[in-house]
């Protein structure tokens, strides 16, 4: 089984920072316009936009002693964060392990995590390289380990769907960044209303004025 790219984790993840409760919470309204991405259940995962408007993400929360959650979230810069949560676990916020992640066609040998805290859940977030959510979408299952300890093995089944959507409700929000990145580029030259008797131009013409 070939192992995949390790990516060390950076020390300003902004999901440690982030309470878990938030991303439960982070979704679009119900009367959401054609621009922003109402929250759907798509092969047993949910997938939302987070509140920011800078990403999305799918979640999961598994029966069984502790009720695992699984969180992966997405952000328009293609950055990713992998949180795992359970009610029965011991971690503290802000400890850091190193724990290794096994997926069908290949793993994260000590991936460095960062405890979190919720709601009473305790747990762990981390991030890996840019195609983690690809490998993540074509695999059947998430296997942990802390040395030869389990820490939770979990079915990804419908991860496929659920990160093809993960995908589109993303590209929805990149897409309308572009747009205002757009906009605000035009308005810094153009005046709102250059046939107003008194429009007056608001920077000089990049090409020059002879």
């Amino acid at each position: 089984m070939r192992e995949l790219v390790h990516v060390w984790f950076r020390a300003t993840v902004r999901s440690t920072v982030i309470p878990f409760a938030l991303f439960t919470g982070l979704v679009t309204s119900a009367h959401a316009s054609a621009e922003e991405y109402a929250m759907r259940a798509v092969g047993g995962w949910t997938v939302a936009a987070s509140k920011d408007k800078k990403g999305c993400f799918l979640t999961r929360t598994y029966a069984g002693p502790g009720e695992t959650t699984l969180l992966l979230g997405l952000d328009i810069d293609d950055s990713n964060r992998l949180s795992v949560l359970n009610d029965n676990w011991s971690i503290k916020q802000m400890d850091r392990l190193k724990l290794n992640f096994r997926l069908s066609s290949g793993g994260y040998p000590e991936q460095q995590v960062v405890g979190m805290e919720s709601d009473g859940k305790k747990g762990f977030v981390t991030n890996f390289e840019t195609e983690f959510p690809s490998y993540f979408a074509a695999s059947k299952a998430l296997h942990i380990y802390r040395g030869d300890v389990p820490v939770e093995l979990l079915s990804l089944e419908g991860s496929g769907a659920a990160v093809a959507e993960l995908r589109r409700c993303v590209g929805i929000y990149k897409a309308k960044t572009g747009a205002n990145a757009r906009e605000k580029g035009r308005s810094d030259l153009i005046p709102r209303d250059p046939f107003a008797p008194d429009a007056k131009r608001k920077s000089k013409d990049p090409a020059g004025e002879r």
